[in-house]
């Protein structure tokens, strides 16, 4: 092994990379060389929901305060028809919410939480970031892996892990399933000031997140950086999609898909910036997150829909899990190996259950008919159908399961 080598090479410096490197290096004491292909760390995007299941890593990291600064806390989760504005479900995120989770339901700008841990990482001597770093191929042997770079560069360590996104190259050495498949959906996204929001009448309330739900489209809205802004991501299946083609969700269809919507929501597409679309792509969960020395991570391993908001939430899972496999005292392929066995089953459930999330939501006729009466006639405080999601935490989850039971009893 090069002396000079690191114990561990994260490839890519999005939120998964970042946290991976963070938790790697606090819990081992190792080294850790965070691989950037952009020219500078940085985080594309807008605003992210940070369900507790985060909130509890970012905790444990001591960053959550960071993060929570500029963040918002809604108060409901709220679903309403975009095509009539009525309300049809809402989920409260108050106080009863953070007894049973632990942690408030937290909105913040995706900038702001690269941001703390891009600080973090920093300020750890064991971590060294390299931007400009496009990795080609991964070689490992018995002693360790050498990381060549496209420009000649190469960087040696004891294992490597690839966070490097839905596109991952990492994934394709390992896995070799191709491109992942185009679903036909686009998403607009950015952030406006509040005030704009408000003169259209599009915002009603300050205090809660809401989704406007409508057929094979939705709008999404919560505020972010204390209130001040509004993040907005309008989502809508394409008519003229083809693969291998551009001419497809342009601005123009998005403006023609939500003309059927009300006008508070026709109002706030209106203020989406335009200059960039999101395809969203789509991969079955799978297995065979590693290989020997190599691991993936986040989105390399199991890129999902927004629907659940959990991409993040998810990554900073595996970052947690990870640590603790690699701080255990075992070979790093078998450190790996535990890693893949207890974070594969979770992160493929967020994955499917994500997908059936999204059909409900662009449900049509008399399947949407059929989704608005059953959802109103539920209680907002019923948060049974989240726990599994949100109760991570095992020793969390199993007490309240004890506590319904004495409930139950009484």
């Amino acid at each position: 092994m090069d002396p000079k080598a690191s114990d561990f090479v994260v490839i890519g410096g999005g939120i998964g990379g970042l946290a991976a490197a963070l938790q790697a290096a606090r819990k081992t004491g190792g080294t850790v060389t965070i691989l950037e292909r952009a020219p500078e760390f940085g985080e594309v995007g807008a605003g992210l929901q940070l369900a507790p299941n985060a909130s509890r890593v970012l905790d444990e990291l001591g960053l959550l305060k960071a993060v929570a600064e500029t963040a918002f806390f809604p108060e409901r989760l709220v679903l309403r028809d975009a095509l009539d504005g009525s309300e049809i479900t809402a989920l409260r995120t108050d106080e009863r919410f953070a007894q049973r989770y632990g942690y408030r339901y937290m909105v913040a700008h995706r900038m702001d939480l690269h941001r703390a841990l891009l600080d973090a990482c920093a300020a750890c001597e064991q971590i060294t970031m390299v931007s400009g770093a496009t990795v080609e191929r991964i070689e490992q042997d018995a002693d360790g892996v050498r990381v060549h770079g496209a420009d000649g560069r190469q960087w040696t360590g004891s294992a490597a892990i690839g966070a490097d996104g839905i596109s991952s190259r990492v994934r394709q050495q390992l896995l070799r399933d191709g491109e992942p498949e185009g679903t036909g959906y686009v998403a607009y996204r950015g952030t406006v000031r509040v005030d704009d929001l408000q003169v259209s009448s599009a915002m009603e309330s300050l205090t809660e997140m809401v989704i406007w739900i409508g057929p094979s489209m939705h709008l999404v809205q919560y505020p972010v950086r204390n209130g001040r802004l509004c993040n907005q991501v309008a989502v809508f299946q394409s008519s003229q999609y083809r693969k291998g083609s551009e001419q497809w969700g342009t601005p123009a269809e998005l403006c023609a898909t939500f003309e059927k919507a009300t006008p508070a929501v026709r109002d706030s597409v209106a203020l989406i910036d335009t200059a960039r679309r999101w395809e969203m792509f789509d991969r079955p969960p799978s297995g065979g997150w590693v290989d020997g020395r190599i691991a993936l991570l986040g989105d390399a391993a199991h890129p999902m829909f927004q629907y659940l908001a959990q991409g993040a939430c998810q990554a900073l899972e595996d970052g947690q899990v990870l640590g603790e496999c690699v701080s255990a005292g075992l070979p790093v392929h078998e450190a790996f190996k535990q890693y893949e066995a207890r974070r594969c089953e979770r992160a493929s459930t967020v994955q499917t259950r994500a997908r059936m999330f999204g059909e409900v939501l662009h449900a049509d006729g008399s399947l949407a008919a059929m989704r608005n009466y059953l959802l109103r006639r539920r209680d907002q405080s019923d948060y049974e159908p989240v726990d599994w999601l949100y109760l991570h935490d095992p020793e969390r989850r199993q007490a309240t399961k004890d506590s319904r039971v004495d409930d139950d009893h009484e």
